[in-house]
Order: structure tokens, then C-alpha cells, then sequence
């Protein structure tokens, strides 16, 4: 009999059952103590909602736009590097997911299946890319250059990973991709069958993106050497203006904490930011994003688009983030949960857990459209509301 998945932890503890060690940690950790990792869901979990009653629930909508593009519900997949090893061809089936359900895919710079792969697999359905600023420029104006041509609609531009965190379980499980053959993982990888012939379907088992397409790289090794050697420490708000130059579309930025960064993103002429903290992969005692969202929303959102991502585990979180501001947020950790225990069909679930939690929690805090949700469905005091909270 299939299991009954009815929430994400649901799906968390299928995929940590079905994925190997090494590809589990890399996706279920946070840098050094992990402290924000967690906070960034416990912080969710003490806003409070207004229960409301008597109110007509008919004729409701979660359907709303991010950066001018119709969705389903204020939410899009986030980028996450090695999706394709929580699950053989993972980029391309939860690209998949999202075309079916209506909402956005970005695609990861550090993803195993290519830009091209996901555009021929998803019969060219517009996807968004993410970017990485990298010391060889050529190569990424090449990678924009890839992404104009496989018709990807809007470019997610991280600025908070210059230099790679220090994340304790991927240098004790030796990550790399694909895994080295050590007895350890072998050892591991005989526990996960169902992964393991998944794998052996495929030939996507290195970063798609870069290999073959980076002068003398012929495999990646060791994805934190790699990275220490190519991601650019030097970026500025200079390269942003250049790579909105460049691309000439929709232009949004991760990693936004601070205020002063956030009008530093207005005055950049981007379309929206993202409020976050990279999972709490970057930074370790950093504010949570929801704690962060507020003060930034209130401070540039008439200016720009301001989204959120980190520790949304349900619609209810993905509720309190729009009754903050947030006009989008991100899963990241939630498909991989879902993309790693069922394949397509568990990035899908995963998706429709949070709609439908969504969709009733919005009902009984007395809103029938995702658009008119604010602060007063919130319990005053329960939520941040700025630098008196911790910022």
C-alpha cells in the first residue's frame, strides 16, 4: 500500500529513507551551528492568525502574478544546486511539476540537468534560470546568452554566495557529483535501490551547466573546491547593473537581508528582490527571512517587487509571508523532499499541500483572494515588525 503523504514532513521522512546520505544532508543542513537554518522555520511558527467567522468562503482564489507573470498561487520552485541528485533527472521533473501546476521553476547555475535539457524536456515552457557571478565573465555571458535561448522568462541573480559557507556534513560526506565510489557510499547507495536504478537510467550525473561549457572542465570533482576557485568574491552592485545590461528581462535578486541593501536593489533598476539568507546555507546568525521580510517590505516594497524564501514548510507559512509583504515566495527544501521521495509525482504533492493550506487557512482567517490578504489577518504582537524584533 503507498503511504499516505498528508504533509511535508511527510515527504521529508520518505526522501530521507529513498536518497542517500551524502545528497539528503547537502539538502536537509545549514552552515556552522545550523541556528538559522532552524529559525528560519521556528520563526514561522509563532506569528499567530485572527480566526475569523461568519464570512461568505465561497469563490476563493490563491492566484495572483509574480514580477507581471500569472501563477497559481505566490509561489515559485527555488533554485537548488544538485537536484538531480536527490532523484535522477530531478531539474527536468520538477520543471515538469511546476508547468502542470501553474507556477514558476528556476533553474539552478549548479544543476545537473542543463538549461537545454529542462527547455527540450518541458517543450520549451518558459522557465526562470539562476545565476552565479563567476570569475570568467565570457562564460557568463555565455550562461545568459543559454538562458535567453531556452526562452527562460525572468533571471534570478544570487548575491550571497560570493564565498561557500562552511557546511559541516558536506565535507564529512565528501559531497561531490557524482559521489565518489568510497566504501562508505557504496555501502550507503546499496540501501537506496529505487535511487540507485534511477541513476543508472541517466546520463545527467554532473553539472550540466559548467561541464563542457567551461574551457578545461571535463568533470567537477569536489563542488566546494570548484566553487572556491570560480564564484567571485569581487561582485558588486556594478556587475549588477552590467548583467541587467546584458540580459534586457525580468531581473530579480537573491540574498537581500539588510534595508540598506534592499534600497541599494531599488536604485539597481531590478524587478523584485528576494528576501533571504541562502537557507541559512551562508551566514550562520543571521536573522531568520521571515523576521527580515517586514522592515524591507515596508521600506522599498511600493518600489519594488519583494518576495521571500527560507523555512516555508506549508501554506500556512507562505500565508504569513504575503500577510508580511511578500508579493512571491520560494520552496526549495519542500521539493526536494518531495522530488527525492516520489520522483514528479512528489513534487507535485508537495505543491498541492501547500495550496490546499493555503487556501483554507486564508478561508478562516475570513480573505477569499491571496490579493487582499495583509497584517490584520495576523494577531498584533505575534509577528516582527522591523529592528525591535531582533533586526
Amino acid at each position: 500500500m503507498p503511504p499516505v503523504i498528508t504533509n511535508i514532513e511527510d515527504l521529508r521522512v520518505l526522501a530521507q529513507r529513498r536518497v542517500p546520505r551524502m545528497f539528503y544532508d547537502y539538502a536537509d543542513s545549514g552552515s556552522w551551528t545550523e541556528s538559522t537554518y532552524r529559525a528560519n522555520e521556528d520563526d514561522f511558527n509563532r506569528i499567530l492568525f485572527r480566526q475569523r467567522v461568519a464570512v461568505n468562503m465561497e469563490g476563493r482564489s490563491t492566484r495572483t502574478t509574480m514580477v507581471g507573470q500569472p501563477v497559481a498561487m505566490p509561489v515559485a520552485i527555488a533554485p537548488t544546486g544538485l537536484t538531480g541528485m536527490q532523484h535522477a533527472d530531478g531539474e527536468i521533473l520538477a520543471a515538469r511539476a511546476a508547468r502542470k501546476f501553474g507556477i514558476p521553476f528556476t533553474l539552478s547555475t549548479m544543476s545537473i540537468c542543463s538549461i537545454e535539457d529542462v527547455a527540450k524536456e518541458t517543450d520549451n515552457h518558459p522557465f526562470w534560470f539562476q545565476l552565479y557571478v563567476m570569475r570568467d565573465r565570457d562564460f557568463i555571458e555565455r550562461l545568459i546568452d543559454r538562458a535567453k535561448a531556452a526562452n527562460c522568462s525572468a533571471l534570478v541573480l544570487t548575491l550571497d554566495l560570493q564565498i561557500i559557507g562552511q557546511r559541516h556534513k558536506d565535507l564529512k560526506n565528501g559531497l561531490s557529483a557524482p559521489p565518489k565510489l568510497t566504501l562508505p557510499n557504496l555501502i550507503n547507495m546499496a540501501t537506496k535501490p529505487r535511487w540507485c536504478m534511477g541513476m543508472l537510467g541517466t546520463q545527467r550525473r554532473q553539472f550540466g551547466n559548467i561541464v563542457g561549457h567551461v574551457k578545461g572542465v571535463e568533470n567537477m570533482g569536489s563542488l566546494s573546491e570548484w566553487t572556491a576557485k570560480q564564484f567571485d568574491p569581487r561582485l558588486s552592485w556594478a556587475d549588477v547593473e552590467w548583467i541587467k545590461k546584458r540580459w534586457g528581462g525580468k531581473l530579480i535578486l537573491k540574498g537581500v537581508q539588510d534595508i540598506e541593501d534592499a534600497r541599494l536593489a531599488v536604485d539597481s533598476g531590478a524587478d523584485a528582490l528576494i528576501v533571504s539568507n541562502h537557507g541559512g546555507r551562508q551566514l550562520d546568525g543571521a536573522p531568520s527571512s521571515i523576521s527580515a521580510l517586514p522592515e524591507i517590505a515596508q521600506e522599498v516594497g511600493r518600489r519594488i517587487e519583494v518576495h521571500m524564501d527560507g523555512g516555508i514548510r506549508s501554506g500556512q507559512h507562505v500565508l504569513k509571508a504575503v500577510a508580511l509583504g511578500a508579493k512571491g515566495t520560494y520552496i526549495g527544501r519542500a521539493m526536494l523532499y518531495g522530488l527525492g521521495a516520489m520522483g514528479e509525482a512528489g513534487v507535485t504533492r508537495a505543491l498541492e499541500i501547500i495550496r490546499n493550506e493555503l487556501d483554507l487557512s486564508m478561508a478562516f482567517c475570513g480573505r477569499t483572494d491571496i490579493n487582499s490578504v495583509d497584517k490584520g489577518i495576523l494577531l498584533p504582537g505575534s509577528y516582527p515588525t522591523g529592528r525591535a524584533a531582533g533586526m
